[in-house]
């Protein structure tokens, strides 16, 4: 069987992507690790419209069961290598013996947030820690919480923080930020920032939830407890594109760069969602590029069948 489209990844953009396919027609398979993606690392959203509050899980499985009822097909699985074939279609080997061929095929892979590798970390997300102020930030108003990181990432969020929180500690492992000068100089004037440089995270512990965190200064050698609600870790996310590396442009963060109508320099070959060198990372930004993907790879369709009546 040769597919319309394939889509590699099964968060809010992969999902997106199959809907709008199937609308028109196409034959759509997703091949995802796990349905929702990031989506499953925030807890409660707020931000989603049409909804006051959602929890990610009630959000993921709607979302789920609107796009197999439209005629998706799912396989929860990873794609271990794309091939382009001389026709132009491309073949995805997934699993051990899994094969599959496309079309086209759109990359939706979203990013994987860098943990702290500590203890508790793992026990508490979504119990206090969590890896996105803007999704998680309200539900800690009039709290105590702990941004970790030193890029703008992490200073946007402990300013974020700061409006929303009554005490934010902004820890950071190196002795300088690595923000922008304007951020920083923002941060340092908030009075109800405490920025400890030079130290880090070393154990996060609680009972039902974050209580507390253990901070260890590197140029003291001490070690202070902190108490705490939540734990944002703001110490960047990772795009794992490694897989499409010769079939598509990146950036510097591996991240992949695609046009206005969400293209990659490889016909038929499409990107949307975190994964793309977009700047802001939302939910509702990656199913915009997603929709934009979907249609551009019927539009490549028609062209294809155009062409070659």
């Amino acid at each position: 069987m040769i597919y319309d489209v394939v889509i590699i990844g099964s968060g809010p953009a992969g999902m997106t992507a199959g809907i709008y396919a199937v609308r028109r027609e196409m034959k759509t398979l997703i091949i995802g690790k796990e349905p929702g993606g990031q989506l499953v690392w925030a807890n409660e959203i707020e931000n989603y419209p049409g909804f006051e509050t959602i929890t990610s899980f009630e959000l993921i499985e709607r979302m789920k069961q609107q796009t197999i009822k439209s005629g998706v097909e799912m396989v929860q699985d990873e794609v271990k290598e794309i091939k382009r074939l001389p026709s132009g279609h491309f073949m995805l080997y997934v699993g051990k013996d899994g094969v599959y061929e496309a079309k086209t095929v759109i990359i939706a892979m979203g990013l994987s947030p860098r943990r702290l590798a500590v203890p508790g970390e793992v026990e508490f997300n979504g119990k206090g820690v969590s890896y996105c102020a803007n999704c998680d930030g309200p539900f800690y108003k009039n709290k105590k919480v702990a941004v970790i990181g030193g890029g703008n990432s992490a200073l946007d969020a402990a300013e974020v923080m700061s409006k929303i929180a009554k005490q934010v500690y902004l820890i950071h492992h190196s002795s300088s930020f690595r923000a922008f000068d304007v951020l920083v100089k923002e941060v340092k004037n908030r009075a109800n920032i405490e920025i400890l440089l030079d130290s880090e995270i070393k154990k996060i512990e609680g009972e039902q939830k974050v209580s507390r965190a253990t901070v260890f200064n590197r140029v003291t050698q001490t070690e202070r407890t902190i108490d705490l609600d939540g734990v944002f870790v703001e110490v960047g996310r990772i795009a794992s594109t490694d897989l499409v590396a010769e079939l598509v442009d990146r950036n510097e963060r591996s991240q992949i760069m695609v046009n206005d109508k969400n293209e990659t320099k490889t016909p038929g070959l499409y990107a949307a969602g975190d994964v793309t060198d977009c700047e802001f990372k939302q939910i509702t930004i990656a199913m915009g590029q997603a929709t934009v993907a979907a249609l551009s790879a019927y539009q490549y369709l028609q062209l294809q069948e155009t062409e070659a009546a």
